[in-house]
């Protein structure tokens, strides 16, 4: 089919689920940390202090630490990842996957910096798909700037069959590279100061960034949070871009990044919220919609994990569900609250086992990329 995704809710025919194999590790560099800084200060405070190590710009300058990930909890996501194509095969919609990372491959290397590298997983994260067009956005972590070349084959395919296939400009990602204002104003603050970045030869000033999982799609309409100088940037281009196919709304730091552990549109007229403080971010025109409250996470809603593994979302990860139609919702089988509340709501929840995504850092939303549904280019927020 040819490729067709406008919103987040109309009937789901072909989706792309991320893969985890070969995955080894986080590499604790400055872009990770940023990345993934409100809840690395919040759900980690028990853990050894964090740091923004250094790009490595000289010979004896040392190099950044990883953060391993037991090979256990990499079997169980990826016996659970295969859980979830069995689920949307079973609703009749048609799964691609990425090519696997090749387990020599251990890094990535640019002209300013080497990184671990990791498969392709949250691949919501760095690919907006905006009715007939794929977009591969600016990478915000350096450890994923080839990922989506895991993923040029479906591309290829869609593009075959009439897609239009565009890149954002590519980010050089020095340390100067990045808006550290957010980090600097949220709670917890980094226990090393980066408020004097080290010079590259290759610094070009603050870059556009931003990932396809910051957006929220409404049929002619984009909801877009914006959190840094990197987020604007690319806010800019994409108005520009896109300009007299899609209106651009900017919602300012609703979240450090994604907005899809905040907000998830259902159907037209119904929004999943993490609580009621969202509505004052949003455009006025989406306040008037119905907002259902997700309930907080149960005590035994995750697995209990050792001192030593990373967490990397925040306890509310299981509001990224996945709709599959506009009364059929992916929800994490660990969320029995969730589907009760859905399910009052007239949605039919399709529980789904999702163990360890904390430490992995997305929920189905994240884990999957939307290539055709059935909605167009409506006008739901006139």
């Amino acid at each position: 089919m040819r490729l067709n995704s406008f919103d987040e809710w109309s009937p789901l025919r072909e989706v792309i689920v991320g893969t985890a194999k070969n995955y080894t590790s986080h590499e604790r560099e400055l872009s990770f940390d940023l990345f993934f800084h409100d809840n690395i200060v919040q759900d980690n405070v028990v853990r050894s202090e964090w740091r923004y190590p250094r790009l490595a710009v000289s010979s004896d300058a040392g190099e950044p630490a990883r953060s391993s990930i037991k090979q256990r909890y990499v079997d169980e996501l990826n016996e659970d990842l295969e859980g979830i194509v069995k689920a949307l095969e079973n609703l009749s919609v048609q799964v691609h996957r990425p090519m696997d990372l090749d387990p020599g491959t251990a890094e990535v290397r640019t002209l300013a910096w080497s990184a671990g590298v990791v498969p392709a997983l949250n691949i919501r994260d760095n690919t907006l798909i905006l009715g007939d067009e794929i977009i591969e956005t600016a990478p915000m972590i350096r450890s994923r700037y080839f990922e989506t070349r895991l993923l040029a084959p479906i591309f290829a395919h869609y593009f075959k069959q009439g897609a239009r296939w565009t890149t954002m400009p590519r980010p050089i990602m020095t340390d100067a590279s990045f808006d550290l204002s957010y980090a600097h104003a949220s709670a917890g603050g980094p226990t090393e100061p980066i408020s004097d970045p080290q010079p590259s030869p290759y610094d070009v000033g603050v870059e556009m960034m931003l990932d396809g999982a910051q957006c929220l799609r409404l049929g002619r309409d984009l909801v877009v949070n914006v959190s840094t100088e990197n987020h604007a940037s690319a806010c800019d281009w994409l108005e520009r871009h896109l300009d007299g196919r899609f209106r651009i709304h900017r919602v300012h730091r609703l979240s450090d990044s994604h907005i899809d552990s905040m907000v998830l549109a259902l159907r037209p007229g119904t929004l999943l919220v993490r609580n009621e403080k969202v509505a004052d971010f949003l455009p006025d025109a989406l306040r008037k919609w119905d907002m259902i409250v997700a309930p907080p996470p149960g005590p035994n809603s995750f697995p209990v994990y050792d001192e030593d593994d990373l967490i990397l979302t925040s306890p509310y990860i299981d509001l990224n569900v996945l709709s599959v139609s506009p009364d059929t919702v992916l929800v994490n089988e660990a969320c029995p609250e969730l589907m009760r509340v859905l399910e009052k709501h007239g949605f039919t929840a399709v529980p789904v086992r999702h163990r360890h995504r904390r430490l992995f850092g997305g929920g189905f939303h994240c884990f999957t990329l939307d290539m055709v549904r059935e909605g167009g280019p409506e006008d739901y927020l006139g």
